[in-house]
């Protein structure tokens, strides 16, 4: 059951529940001021990527009482951004989005966004309004719940609600890539303990799926084949970095893995987006991404600090050779001891991996689920 509202200040907010029978309180009561993002995005002419600047987002709220979450619930003595008094998963605009507002009409990827040299403008200092889409996703109204203590019915609301607000943003004009993710834990980041995610729209194409696709193109050139499907296809056969897999997804630890704990869920089956995958692909991802945050977690005694990242094909381009695929991982490294991102990783963007990947595999095989 799907059910659109909005909120005090305008922004969109939807009801995924997992039934029919609910009730939702669809009246923001709140007197709340409208934020004005500023948002920018601007070209690093050197590495050919886009940056947003969105100084806006320095007021943003930073770890708040629980009895302040803007999260939860609302309740008698707390008005929060879910003007509900239970709910089962709920999405809604950001308050404070590092890309935000819409073009009149679909544009063109902007220039230098698909690797194209900047002409015709200022080569060094191009700049361009940071227009996007940024969402929040509640996937429970328990504030002290965690993703994997979901039941698998609920996740697959969550995959639901992912796969309908892709397909939503896919269609707005001016947005060129849709983001899911998952931030888990105060050392990644997070700054509001309820158990949440994100979804960004992009104004261009982002540097990691460019590459991506770009190396898809060669490899596809010189092969015929899809590098995605090439790539699953070995650690299938190898098997010895595989952690998990069901009738319709495998879950490995990828051969070059930068992470310490790091899976990819693969569909057997290419399919560019969560919009295109079928009501069986979907129950069995809720499956097997349950198994792989279980494994994760159980690897070491202490916290999952993890991210959850869902690869998907941009709206416009490259979706004949893009492969959906879920990579999570976490920077725990051992009990204690977390892999910062120092000079290597930071500064050259060239990663070392303190575990390997077939140890990593071992580790979480092992895990009992």
């Amino acid at each position: 059951m799907v059910v659109p509202s909005r909120l005090a200040d305008g922004r969109e907010l939807i009801y995924y529940d997992d039934s029919p029978e609910p009730n939702r309180v669809l009246i923001d009561s709140r007197d709340i001021p409208v934020v004005e993002p500023a948002s920018v995005a601007r070209y690093d002419a050197l590495l050919g990527e886009w940056v947003g600047i969105a100084g806006h987002r320095q007021t943003r709220t930073y770890h708040p009482p629980a009895n302040q979450c803007p999260l939860c619930p609302t309740r008698a003595t707390f008005k929060t951004e879910i003007p509900s008094p239970d709910y089962d998963v709920v999405v809604f605009e950001n308050r404070f989005p590092s890309f935000a507002g819409e073009a009149s009409e679909p544009t063109a990827l902007p220039v230098g966004a698909d690797g194209s040299d900047p002409t015709g403008s200022d080569v060094l200092f191009r700049e361009m309004p940071g227009l996007g889409r940024c969402e929040v996703v509640c996937f429970t109204s328990d504030h002290d719940a965690e993703f994997a203590d979901l039941e698998p019915a609920r996740v697959n609301t969550v995959i639901q609600a992912w796969a309908d607000r892709t397909a939503a943003l896919n269609g707005m004009p001016g947005l060129h890539q849709v983001f899911c993710f998952v931030n888990q834990g105060v050392e990644i980041g997070v700054t509001l303990a309820h158990p949440h995610g994100q979804i960004y729209g992009y104004p261009f194409v982002t540097p990691k799926t460019r590459t991506m696709l770009d190396n898809a193109a060669a490899f596809r050139e010189a092969t015929g084949g899809n590098l995605f499907g090439a790539q699953l296809s070995r650690e299938i056969t190898e098997g010895i970095r595989v952690v998990a897999e069901n009738d319709d997804w495998v879950a490995f630890v990828p051969f070059a893995a930068r992470w310490p704990i790091e899976v990819s869920i693969y569909p057997r089956q290419q399919i560019p987006d969560l919009p295109a995958a079928s009501a069986e692909q979907r129950g069995g991802l809720a499956a097997i991404y349950l198994d792989v945050l279980h494994r994760m977690g159980g690897v070491f005694e202490d916290t999952l600090p993890a991210i959850t990242a869902i690869q998907q094909a941009p709206a416009h381009t490259g979706r004949d050779d893009f492969w959906m695929h879920f990579s999570v991982f976490s920077i725990r490294r051992a009990v204690g001891k977390i892999k910062y991102l120092a000079g290597s990783e930071s500064g050259m963007g060239a990663f070392v991996n303190d575990i390997t990947p077939e140890d990593a595999a071992a580790r979480l095989r092992a895990v009992k689920v």
